[in-house]
């Protein structure tokens, strides 16, 4: 009887490593079959995927549906306002959200969420038509709680046209691929050929997933499944395992601007390359240039002192990618107070505010909110441009805050 129960728990245990497997084996990733696919970390890292999950990099792309869009889609709380007789309303119908456009009371276009950009701050969100995705004209923006104008769209005139390019998709998701298609008027003499590079729905990874940072994981997990007691990570990208350029490059890949001659899809890039074969120039190296605090976070970094005379200093130092920053302050101003132990504030500030609110305040003062002018909107019936607000990432000191 004994004999039997050992018997049947290894078989139980031994289905269970093959369903394990078989489930990696058995799925198919758009980017190839190296890749596992995210859910397939959930057997071993289950408190890093579900801080992942919730994250802005998880979430940085995400289908369309009622559990991922932010805003109102309720009687006077949805809708945009051209003009007397042109109006913009976002609506549900049968589970499905649109844009419709009315004028004179007529629905004259409506296009659907299908796919949204951004969780934190604003989302902005697009449609599938033709093979190309085209930015819907209204965004929901967190600061106002309210609908505004998607970025690089009129206040006045409804516009459903701007095409919104792969590159874009190569910083908010972990893969789109495209399609080469043949059109020909001439079907036998192949007369008047073109060649149209469309973009694959069915090719998306939504947000920025485990393996873009980790690189392709199906041998990691066949690997571990099959040697659980194995301790030291197998066929992935460890960061620990990478030295400080190749930590601060595979942040910058999407974090350092778009403003560079491109030699390479940023979608090649794995963790561990050099970031000089994706790119002609070194981004954000600039050292007297006006980055915008949106989009190139890397630049504004290395034109800091703390950045320059650190030998260790990457964005890891205060930012763990898992997870959103964080919201209080204190922390960071440990991160700050591990270096600048000892450091005084000159006699107008320690004056004006107490030493407890400067230890605790570090970023508030140094790193300050500022407004991007790179993306600005405006709210309905409002003729004031607002301004997108985040926060610098150059480290210094501020004439308003000395």
């Amino acid at each position: 009887m004994k004999k039997n129960c050992i018997l049947f728990a290894v078989v139980i245990l031994l289905a269970f490593l093959t369903s394990c497997k078989n489930e990696s084996d058995n799925y198919i990733d758009p980017r190839g079959t190296d890749y596992a696919g995210s859910e397939s970390c959930i057997q071993c890292h289950k408190t890093q995927y579900e801080t992942a999950f919730h994250s802005s990099h998880f979430k940085a792309t995400s289908p369309a549906t009622k559990e991922n869009i932010l805003g109102h889609f309720t009687n006077g709380h949805n809708t945009f306002v051209y003009d007397k007789d042109t109006k913009l309303v976002m609506e549900e119908r049968n589970d499905t959200f649109y844009q419709i456009l009315y004028k004179k009371g007529k629905e004259v276009e409506a296009h659907s969420f299908d796919v949204l950009f951004g969780t934190k701050h604003a989302q902005t969100s697009a449609f599938w038509k033709d093979h190309y995705t085209y930015e819907l004209p209204v965004s929901y923006y967190k600061s106002l709680n309210s609908w505004a104008t998607s970025p690089g769209y009129s206040p006045t005139v409804a516009n459903f046209g701007r095409k919104i390019g792969k590159e874009c998709y190569a910083c908010h998701s972990s893969n789109i691929a495209s399609r080469y298609i043949t059109t020909s008027s001439d079907s036998i003499n192949f007369t008047n050929m073109e060649v149209e590079d469309f973009m694959d729905p069915n090719t998306i990874v939504y947000g920025i997933d485990c393996e873009r940072c980790h690189g392709p994981a199906k041998q990691h997990v066949r690997k571990h499944l099959k040697f659980p007691d194995l301790k030291v990570a197998q066929d992935i990208t460890s960061f620990k395992n990478l030295n400080r350029q190749q930590k601060i490059d595979a942040c910058a890949i999407c974090h350092s601007g778009n403003d560079k001659l491109k030699v390479k899809s940023r979608f090649q890039f794995k963790p561990g390359d050099d970031l000089l074969d994706y790119f002609r120039g070194v981004p954000g190296s600039e050292e007297n240039a006006h980055f915008d605090v949106h989009g190139n976070q890397l630049g504004l970094l290395a034109q800091s002192k703390c950045f320059k005379k650190s030998e260790t200093m990457d964005c890891m130092t205060c930012h763990n990618p898992h997870a959103n920053a964080s919201e209080n302050l204190a922390s960071y101003s440990k991160i700050c107070m591990s270096c600048h132990q000892g450091i005084q504030h000159n006699a107008a500030t320690s004056k004006t505010t107490s030493a407890s609110v400067l230890a605790n305040n570090c970023v508030e003062c140094h790193m300050p909110k500022t407004m991007s002018n790179a993306i600005k909107f405006q709210a309905s019936n409002n003729k004031e441009m607002s301004n997108y607000i985040l926060r610098t990432h150059k480290i210094g000191i501020y004439s308003a805050n000395k």
